[in-house]
């Protein structure tokens, strides 16, 4: 379990084929002091994604995604250079001071827009109509890992919806919104307790 709230901002430096070209390996730079004392097997949310360390060095650490990962998430287009959004697992004791987030990926939304608003960003953002039930006004969202409140929601002409944020400087500065941009995409996670309500109302 996660928090969505970004701890490092890494750099993806290296992409290579695993398990017969089927999955991949992930080498990201991450400019975590004790990163030489995170252990092999330990989940570490990747822009939202939560992975598992397979390997690691004193300022990077590897991961392998699995084909459906890829085909499921921003992940396969990732490149050398990638700015990745990095937060280590959830401890006992630790303060929690965005929401519960599983790191795993429901979706990729697009971004429209992000225009200036007093002293931070509206975002907004196109998702898939298989999502759009699950975002609500002043509900929970995770984009790319990041714990957000959503400030607005509309129906968009194919049954999806179009949502915004606002980002602050400080989140933008801590994260990669800094370089994100209007027709990116980016990953979504919905709120555990919306997937849920919605799975009681369907009677299953």
């Amino acid at each position: 379990m996660f928090t969505g709230i970004i701890s490092a901002l890494g750099t993806l430096q290296e992409i290579s084929p695993c398990q017969d070209g089927r999955d991949t390996r992930l080498a990201i730079a991450a400019p975590w002091p004790e990163m030489e004392s995170i252990p092999l097997g330990a989940s570490i949310a990747c822009s939202g994604c939560c992975l598992t360390v397979v390997a690691m060095g004193k300022n990077w650490f590897a991961v392998e995604a699995s084909g459906e990962t890829l085909s499921r998430t921003t992940l396969g287009a990732w490149r050398p250079g990638q700015q990745v959004n990095l937060e280590r697992a959830l401890r006992l004791g630790d303060e929690l001071g965005g929401h519960f987030v599983s790191g795993h990926v429901d979706g990729v939304a697009e971004i429209l827009s992000a225009v200036a608003e007093g002293g931070s960003t509206r975002w907004r953002f196109r998702l898939p109509r298989t999502l759009a039930r699950f975002v609500a006004e002043k509900g929970s969202v995770a984009v790319d890992g990041v714990s957000l409140t959503v400030n607005e929601v509309e129906g968009d002409e194919v049954g999806g919806c179009v949502f915004g944020v606002n980002i602050i400087a400080h989140t933008a500065r801590m994260t990669n919104f800094s370089r994100l941009k209007p027709g990116d995409h980016v990953n979504i996670e919905i709120d555990l307790l919306a997937r849920y309500v919605a799975r009681l109302q369907e009677g299953v």
